[in-house]
């Protein structure tokens, strides 16, 4: 496996497809370092030369990925709490955020169902 930005890339994919497994990298951003590294993404990762490794490493420097961007994100979620934001209310009660209705839905941020008087199981 290919170690890039602190992640085991996995080897039998192709490059384009392989750098999405690292935070903070989708397809897009993927396609952008390959064509600023000059490597072709139709190239699985096992056959990377070291050279094209170093390129791709550099071009992935340059970003916000993994550790950092991860730590920012949190950082951004706590300051929302901390000003008490309406936004910042909804992360704290783990209801969602971004003014879905929760009256029938949003199971997911909301957890599994609380029965009234828990009656039923």
């Amino acid at each position: 496996m290919a170690r890039i930005a602190g992640v085991d890339v996995p080897r039998e994919k192709r490059v384009v497809i392989a750098l999405t497994y690292i935070y903070g990298i989708g397809k897009t951003t993927s396609q952008k370092i390959l064509a600023g590294a000059g490597v072709s993404e139709e190239t699985r990762v096992r056959d990377l030369t070291d050279a094209e490794l170093d390129k791709i490493r550099e071009q992935i420097d340059s970003l916000k990925v993994e550790g950092d961007l991860r730590r920012e994100t949190n950082l951004n979620i706590k300051r929302l709490m901390e000003i008490g934001s309406n936004r910042g209310i909804r992360h704290r009660r783990g209801l969602p955020v971004r003014g879905q209705h929760t009256k029938n839905n949003a199971r997911t941020r909301k957890g599994p169902r609380k029965t009234v008087a828990n009656k039923k199981k």
